[in-house]
């Protein structure tokens, strides 16, 4: 388990930040306010909702960001589609295609696949893994 605490993300339920030393997740980064998450040419502000490409600001939707930012938290794990469609469009029924469509720009915005960049693997009927390199730091300016 990985969790931005900022704006838009929490820990999960039952989630004690004090105790994460004595948890069994305690060896997983865990994302604070004011953090920094690095991958490729891009860094994510996530307290800012901003992705940026050098120091030039990625035009992205804000559903695409926030997978994003859900597959970071959850980095070299599979989430689901299904997790991933309660993340993004929470308490409310949309069509699976929703999920495809906003993956597929964020694919496309972050160059996935070409340049020698693997970010995303996608796991056929189950759902996706972010797979690259990711660098934590602990300030966002």
């Amino acid at each position: 388990m990985r969790a931005f605490v900022g704006r838009l993300a929490h820990p999960e339920p039952g989630f004690d930040v004090n105790h994460a030393a004595q948890s069994p997740y305690a060896d997983k980064a865990f994302f604070v306010p004011q953090t920094k998450v690095s991958f490729g040419p891009f860094r994510l502000l996530p307290t800012q909702f901003l992705l940026l490409e050098g120091d030039k600001p990625v035009s992205l939707g804000c559903r695409a960001l926030e997978i994003l930012i859900a597959l970071l938290e959850r980095r070299g794990e599979l989430v689901s589609k299904q997790d991933l469609m309660a993340r993004v469009w929470p308490n409310v029924f949309v069509e699976p295609n929703n999920l495809t469509v906003n993956m597929s720009a964020l694919r496309r915005t972050l160059r996935d696949g070409r340049d020698g960049h693997r970010f995303i693997v996608n796991i056929p009927g189950r759902g996706y893994c972010f797979v690259a390199s990711v660098d934590v730091s602990g300030h966002e300016n």
